[in-house]
């Protein structure tokens, strides 16, 4: 699966009247990763920000180190939409917030969700570790995209990251620049092949005595 448009401008992708499979996104990963900015590429409307400035009563809890130049930060919930004619697919994007003190937004987010992207800047790459964790535990299907900062001091290849990150194998760790229309979109495609395959892989829950009296196969 690839995009069926060349770029154009935010609000000029996609149909209206026609019916489309819905598909919902989480974008996650540390503080300052590029989450909001990754879905403001992809978008094809004005992506809804929750966005508040960084003040002094964070300090000491919001570490900048790498980020020093960050001066806002999601407090709920980024919102973005990108349609696929040709798929007949709309992809929902939804933003985590990536303080820890915003964790408990997470677990009403992932709701209905397909899959996550779990972004890694490699300046901070333990930022990661909490969120592989929490997608891993409910199992939720995911990748890891290495989100490739300008003054990033070492350019670490998918192979470290996921030895780092201690990544399972079956897991697409990517680079991405999350600021590139092209490339947020192609991070997202390859999500969605990639739970898709998951369910394909996945076996069938048992059939329960009861759904199997009303005729449900075994």
């Amino acid at each position: 699966m690839s995009p069926d448009h060349p770029p154009r401008p935010p609000g000029s992708r996609g149909q209206e009247g026609y019916s489309a499979t819905p598909v919902k996104i989480i974008v996650s990963g540390g503080f300052g990763v590029g989450k909001t900015t990754l879905i403001g590429a992809a978008s094809e409307i004005e992506p809804l920000t929750t966005e508040e400035y960084l003040t002094e009563i964070s300090n000491g809890i919001d570490s900048l180190t790498g980020v020093e130049r960050k001066s806002t930060t999601t407090v709920a919930l980024d919102f973005g939409r990108l349609t696929f004619s040709r798929q007949q697919m709309v992809l929902y994007l939804f933003g985590t917030p990536g303080q820890d003190r915003f964790w408990f937004t997470w677990d009403d987010l992932v709701i209905g969700a397909v899959g996550a992207v779990v972004l890694v800047d490699t300046r901070r790459v333990t930022d990661a570790f909490a969120a592989v964790g929490y997608f891993e535990q409910r199992h939720i299907p995911f990748l890891v995209a290495i989100n490739e900062f300008d003054n990033a001091p070492y350019r670490y290849t998918p192979a470290e990251v996921r030895t780092a990150l201690e990544v399972p194998g079956h897991v697409p760790v990517v680079c991405c620049d999350a600021r590139d229309e092209r490339s947020a979109i192609t991070v997202l495609l390859t999500l969605v092949d990639h739970a898709l395959t998951h369910e394909r892989t996945q076996p069938s829950p048992p059939v329960s005595p009861e759904a199997r009296a009303y005729g449900a196969p075994a």
